[in-house]
């Protein structure tokens, strides 16, 4: 909420959330004098780093769409930089509540990258740590197996020295250097969140991405019906 103008929204999303196709309608509505230019301008500023980067479940649908509509009625036009932070900020509380109704998950994993070498990198990574099902598995039985971690980087293209990656999971820095880290016992995995960070170590770029563990609930919503 600005000065005398506010920006809202609504969404829609429980399983098949990936970037480009997701099972995804959102409306945002906003009473600032906004004009077209500006309104996208803000809108794609905002998607690329909420709704671009939930990554559920790795599948897509047909239905992805974000909607920015502006009434004008309370005849402010707020400075550029103020409405893109409050569309932005709609945006990400929207995506994480996706990510939060996501279909059959008892987990949200948010997994930032650091230190990559280009932005392309970090989500790279992040989105291949995201899709990654073993991992998801071992994160659904609050396993905090970051050997999983070290395969999904692998499979990418970023620039990474094996001997140089760090990963931590809720904290704890389990892999340092590409090896055995902090005592993997003092992860606590019993909260909803799980955060996952994997270092990089080749520049000062970073993303964040979400997503969700794999569960039996997931597997027997999307299995016990026929379509």
């Amino acid at each position: 909420q600005g000065e005398g103008w506010t920006v809202g929204g609504m969404a829609k999303g429980a399983g098949m959330l990936a970037p480009g196709l997701a099972t995804m309608l959102v409306v945002l509505t906003t009473d600032a004098d906004v004009d077209t230019p500006g309104l996208d301008t803000a809108l794609r500023a905002a998607t690329r780093t909420t709704f671009d980067r939930v990554d559920s479940d790795g599948c897509m649908s047909t239905n992805d769409t974000v909607l920015l509509l502006a009434s004008g009625a309370s005849g402010i036009t707020p400075a550029r930089d103020a409405f893109a932070e409050a569309v932005r900020t709609v945006c990400d509380d929207l995506a994480r509540q996706l990510i939060g109704d996501a279909e059959g998950a008892s987990k949200d994993i948010r997994i930032e990258v650091i230190n990559a070498a280009t932005e392309d990198d970090a989500v790279e990574v992040g989105r291949s740590i995201a899709r990654n099902n073993l991992l998801k598995c071992a994160l659904h039985g609050e396993d905090p197996n970051w050997g999983r971690v070290l395969s999904a980087v692998g499979t990418t293209n970023a620039a990474f020295d094996p001997d140089q990656l760090n990963v931590a999971i809720n904290g704890v820095w389990v892999c340092r250097n590409g090896s055995v880290g902090d005592d993997r016992d003092l992860v606590d995995m019993r909260r909803r969140e799980i955060r996952i960070t994997a270092d990089l170590a080749e520049g000062s770029e970073t993303a964040v991405i979400w997503a969700n563990d794999l569960t039996a609930d997931y597997v027997h919503e999307n299995s016990a019906y026929s379509s």
